[in-house]
């Protein structure tokens, strides 16, 4: 039983590399561009804080009703008043995050303990996944990096919620995107150069 689970780990370690090598490129770019807006968040992070609650307002509006406008004429579909509700919801959050975006922080701070803890999770394992490649301990930093954040952030939840979860965002934009940047530089200096 262990020999095939290695013997796909191998198939996905090999093609995780081949893409990697493939998109240098592209990898480069995103990690250049992180690491430009978690300079922005931590030299402004009231103002991420702020423009993190807003966006996610609109993206409740939006959904909430593309949501509405599917159930036009669907009145007989299973559920459909739980729906229903559920679109009405989320334009009605979206609408009170707009117009408090202050209110919404922390909430907002609770949600990027979430996505913290488990983008964190998901770089720790892809670096593991990809452990043999050069370098692959900058990805697994960056994942350790959001796992430490989430734990601060939550310890220090009711205090400064409007401009710690701006400044966390930041730091967690500019480790990423230097790992991405230092992996994806690193792959194109050397693309001839063998792995593992």
């Amino acid at each position: 039983m262990a020999i095939p689970v290695d013997a796909a780990a191998a198939v996905l370690r090999e093609a995780m590399r081949e893409t990697v090598k493939r998109y240098s490129w592209w990898y480069l770019i995103q990690g250049i561009l992180l690491i430009v807006a978690g300079v922005l968040a931590i030299l402004s992070p009231i103002i991420a804080s702020v423009a993190i609650v807003s966006l996610l307002g609109w993206v409740l509006i939006i959904s909430g009703v593309l949501q509405a406008v599917g159930l036009i004429g669907a009145s007989n579909v299973p559920h459909f008043w739980l729906q229903l509700i559920s679109a009405v919801l989320a334009i009605l959050i979206g609408v009170l995050l707009l117009r408090s975006p202050e209110g919404g922080l922390l909430v907002m701070t609770m949600l990027l303990i979430v996505y913290f803890m488990v983008e964190g999770i998901a770089k720790v394992i892809f670096a593991l996944t990809i452990r043999p490649f050069p370098n692959w301990g900058w990805v697994l930093g960056s994942g350790l990096v959001g796992i430490v954040l989430a734990f601060v952030l939550w310890a220090n939840m009711p205090l400064s919620a409007d401009w710690v979860l701006g400044f966390m965002l930041g730091v967690l934009l500019v480790s990423e995107g230097a790992a991405l940047t230092y992996l994806a530089w690193q792959v194109h200096k050397a693309p001839a150069e063998k792995s593992g």
